[in-house]
């Protein structure tokens, strides 16, 4: 890929000097403008060349500068890491506080106006927006290195129809959580819960074998998981919905049979903040949540550990799982730079150094091997978790599943309705979706 990468602009940069060297700034009028970058990119490019094939390492524009927008919560690690990049390269690097979750939308009108970040940071289910408006250019040069330091889980999370986008840096999944002083080892089986259940489950007490948020089909996605799918073709084909196979339905109907088994209440009454009151409480004993939960409940004083979700009908238990990964802006007026800083703030090292200062679970596979990470039980749990889970479908359709499979999931816990009924309704639904969207 490399070699593609360093031909391509050694072409752009021949088809610029034949053209006199002339330039239009990016916009739209040539052969050359039609596929490349900013003007500021294509001389510099040409710069890259000699250094891409002696070096395996992008040349930087010169006078580049560097603006990285990232949450509040990430400024630790982008600083350091910053501070590390400008001593190596002498690009200065710029932080402003913008949540990752809020990146494509605030891209959109500040990319195109030139005010946007040259390198943004966001959850990988943003992609299918980011890419289908061109918001952000592929991870070309340094694709092999992604591809091979990284998770497969979460390389194929940053790739959008088959062009890989973003530079893996963390993962994030949800697992069990289970207080030690009310049951001393995960249960590996749900049939292992509910017979905890039995045994435990004291109602008018608000005592709890196990609770999750049974209205939200991001937590609900294992039971799907155990024979059905979102979209077919690693989440990418919204033509093909598996939410209603055979297998799914039979996922859907255990679900609904664990209303009376372990958790005798209406999805309307079991939700974040009562689930975490009666586990900070003693009185749950176990969670299904995400890494965002261990510093309230460690701060809580319970000891507890964090394990993969039981298996369902003798299936691995597969969670939603998110990347976030560093993306370069399309409209950067230095591009060259960035990918260098967001391959910089990805590599095994800074992983790791993201993990010791914020906390955030490494993609990259050496660094989540690494003893720091195995050697934090909790940490580890999520990893396991990871290691089978779904990347959350990132194409702009997934929109549409939410609210339909969310009233399927509802209706058969509150109300009893067939699985294969619910199901057929809601995949008919997003069809109707989806096909409005493509009408449009």
């Amino acid at each position: 890929m490399k070699k593609w990468f360093v031909m391509s602009l050694i072409v752009a940069l021949f088809i610029v000097s034949a053209c006199g060297g002339s330039n239009n700034g990016g916009k739209t009028g040539n052969a050359a403008d039609a596929t490349n970058a900013p003007a500021s990119t294509n001389n510099a490019a040409g710069n890259a060349n000699e250094g891409a094939a002696d070096s395996e390492e992008i040349t930087p524009e010169e006078g580049a500068s560097l603006l990285v927008w990232e949450s509040k919560e990430e400024r630790p690690f982008v600083e350091a890491i910053s501070k590390e990049f400008t001593e190596k390269y002498g690009i200065e690097v710029k932080f402003e506080e913008v949540g990752a979750a809020d990146q494509v939308t605030k891209l959109t009108t500040d990319g195109p106006a030139g005010l946007g970040a040259d390198v943004v940071v966001f959850p990988h289910d943003n992609l299918g927006r980011a890419v289908t408006a061109g918001l952000v250019l592929p991870n070309d040069f340094y694709e092999e290195q992604a591809k091979t330091a990284n998770s497969e889980i979460a390389v194929n999370a940053v790739t959008y129809d088959g062009t890989l986008y973003g530079y893996p840096r963390s993962i994030e999944t949800y697992a069990l959580f289970y207080n030690k002083a009310l049951i001393k080892e995960a249960p590996k089986t749900f049939e292992e819960v509910v017979a905890f259940a039995k045994t435990y489950n004291d109602v008018p007490n608000n005592k709890f074998a196990l609770m999750w948020e049974v209205g939200n089909f991001y937590f609900n996605y294992p039971f799907i998981s155990t024979g059905g799918y979102v979209y077919g073709e690693n989440g990418q084909n919204k033509d093909d919905i598996g939410l209603n196979t055979e297998g799914a339905i039979s996922g859907l109907k255990y679900y609904g049979s664990l209303k009376d088994s372990i958790l005798p209440l209406n999805s309307g009454d079991i939700t974040y903040d009562i689930k975490k009151g009666m586990f900070t409480g003693g009185t749950l004993a176990m969670d299904i949540n995400g890494p965002w939960t261990i510093a309230d409940y460690k701060n809580a004083g319970i000891d507890f550990g964090v394990a993969p979700i039981p298996s369902i009908n003798g299936q691995p238990a597969s969670s939603f799982s998110g990347v976030k990964a560093w993306y370069v802006n399309q409209f950067s007026k230095y591009p060259n730079a960035a990918r260098l800083f967001a391959n910089f703030a990805s590599t095994k090292a800074a992983q790791l150094k993201d993990f010791e200062l914020t906390g955030a679970i490494p993609a990259n596979t050496e660094a989540t091997n690494d003893s720091a990470v195995q050697g934090n039980d909790i940490v580890k749990g999520f990893v396991e978790q990871f290691n089978q889970s779904t990347p959350m479908p990132s194409i702009p359709e997934m929109g549409n599943v939410w609210s339909p499979i969310a009233a399927a999931f509802s209706d058969v816990w509150n109300s009893g309705k067939d699985a294969k009924e619910a199901l057929d309704n809601a995949v008919q639904q997003i069809k109707d979706a989806n096909n409005g969207a493509a009408a449009k």
